[in-house]
């Protein structure tokens, strides 16, 4: 039988491999954020009409993207659980096979519609796999170890982040769109090959119970409260009643989920965890983060390839130094927590993303490029010493046997965040849009032309010389959305730097990491 390393409860075995495990786990993470972060420069390509594109509206984009993040966010604590009721080993193979047989799929779609559904597969398969690779590392390190470890595996969210925008331009440059979901098949053969050989499974002793009912609540109330948000985007009416009869729906199934979970037996996510205000805020902001962060790089790849021309290969390039703050200050983030704090550093860390998105306001059309490169520097920057340290808080509050929980919550947050955030800036920009070129365009323009950049130069190309005329007004029309939007995304992140500096803990003397003030009081649990 293997010792255990003393005071320890993992295996001595598992304990010398900790490592290797580790680069295993990133390499899974790799292949959930790399999709995503190709999929942002893919998406001008995929909206360009066949053969080279699909020529899918806005609104398609955002579901192809949400699809994805909705299906992911709405399983991601089932999943959890499951993991820690089976083995969280069997449970990221089994995902690890959904995704890449779901990225083969989407390769192949043959309309817009198609691929919304084949991206739901694969957020079905990263829904097992995101916690599964948080809750295994939890197992296989000491506590000591475990802020240098999430350290670690943040920065390897930055690597994909510089990975998947390079290599899908790459790969848009000499294949077809489709190719920038194949990439994924062969990564995720190596991750099963390398996960069976080194990984060890682990299970909670004392699992939850699936909770089906607020599963499907959950969903259902999130689908209905994104399709309402999208929709009045796409009509520039807010007030239309089938939108606010769509939201109010929404909001309905949420609050009746929230309901039931305060009185299930086995409820999907625990409402008492929430009574603790760090915790609850560690939790919120992370979905802030992510809020801002994906409406904003939603509209900045319109930005770099519609309006000032460059290729996707090229942006994906431009947005290296987000990831390389990333990879960079990730790993440190703790050594600063150390000395100042978790509220003084994560506040500072979103005062800066907000500032970031804001300098967004000031990009034109002839804009130094540079400038975009100093702002997503220091995105990045703030982004590291933001998710780094509430990663630490979220994973620590809970006992080691619930890691798939606390790892669940933290990505739940993270996905809706994200949904939300494409959803809601998408819509702004949307409306922005259609605001400033809907006069311009020529009698018995289509409604859609107005609904988005690519739609306006779409008509423009069909007209012929008549329509070179809407090419300036289209361009001036999105950088004023774009504008718009990144104040929208601005502000959401101060709300987020204002609840941190609030309700996060300060620096505790002769402690590592604020240990002792983020162990939450959730012993019973």
């Amino acid at each position: 039988m293997t010792t255990a390393v003393p005071d320890s409860r993992i295996p001595a075995a598992v304990h010398r491999r900790r490592w290797a495990i580790l680069g295993v786990l990133m390499l899974s993470l790799l292949i959930v954020v790399l999709d995503n972060s190709i999929l942002n420069v893919a998406i001008k390509t995929i909206s360009t009409p066949a053969p080279t594109g699909l020529g899918a509206t806005q609104s398609e984009l955002e579901w192809a993207i949400n699809a994805y993040t909705l299906v992911f966010a709405g399983l991601l604590f089932s999943a959890g659980l499951l993991g820690d009721r089976l083995g969280r080993k069997k449970v990221l193979l089994g995902g690890l096979v959904v995704f890449g047989v779901g990225s083969a799929l989407a390769a192949m779609s043959g309309s817009p519609a198609e691929l919304i559904v084949f991206r739901a597969v694969m957020g079905l398969g990263a829904a097992f796999v995101m916690p599964a690779t948080l809750a295994v590392l939890m197992n296989v390190f000491e506590r000591d170890e475990q802020p240098k470890a999430i350290g670690i595996w943040a920065g390897g969210v930055g690597l994909a982040i510089a990975i998947g925008p390079i290599t899908g331009g790459l790969l848009l440059d000499h294949f077809w769109w489709g190719s920038v979901f194949l990439i994924n098949v062969p990564i995720v053969v190596l991750a099963l090959g390398l996960m069976m050989w080194l990984v060890p499974d682990s299970r909670d002793p004392h699992p939850g119970r699936i909770d089906p009912v607020g599963v499907v609540l959950s969903v259902v109330g999130l689908v209905l409260l994104v399709y309402g948000i999208i929709r009045g985007g796409q009509l520039a009416d807010f007030t239309d009643v089938t939108v606010l009869g769509t939201i109010a729906a929404g909001l309905a199934v949420l609050a009746a989920f929230v309901v039931f979970e305060k009185r299930s037996d086995h409820p999907s996510i625990d409402m008492t965890f929430f009574k603790n205000k760090v915790f609850s805020t560690a939790i919120g902001v992370i979905g802030l983060v992510f809020f801002a962060l994906m409406g904003v790089t939603f509209f900045s790849v319109f930005y770099t390839q519609t309006v000032r021309g460059y290729s996707p290969l090229q942006t994906g390039l431009l947005m290296l130094p987000l990831a390389v703050a990333q990879l960079v200050f990730a790993p440190r983030a703790r050594l600063v927590v150390d000395r100042f704090g978790n509220s003084a550093v994560c506040t500072a860390g979103m005062v800066l993303i907000a500032g970031m998105l804001a300098a967004f306001a000031v990009l034109d059309a002839d804009t130094p490029i540079w400038i975009l490169e100093v702002i997503f520097f220091f995105m990045g920057m703030g982004m590291a010493h933001v998710m780094t340290p509430l990663s630490v808080v979220i994973m620590q509050a809970l006992p080691r046997e619930k890691a798939g929980s606390a790892s669940a919550l933290s990505n739940t947050f993270r996905q809706v965040g994200g949904a939300l955030g494409i959803a809601v800036l998408g819509s702004v920009l949307s409306t922005a849009y259609r605001s400033g070129i809907e006069d311009k365009l020529p009698a018995g323009a289509p409604h859609a032309a107005a609904e988005s950049i690519e739609a306006t130069l779409g008509l423009a190309a069909r007209l012929g010389e008549r329509g070179e005329a809407l090419v300036g007004p289209a361009h001036d029309a999105f950088l004023h959305a774009m504008h718009v939007t990144a104040l929208c995304g601005a502000g959401i992140a101060l709300i987020g730097a204002v609840a941190m500096a609030v309700f996060l803990p300060g620096r505790q003397k002769g402690s590592h990491e604020g240990k002792e003030e983020t162990e939450l009081a959730v012993a019973d649990h």
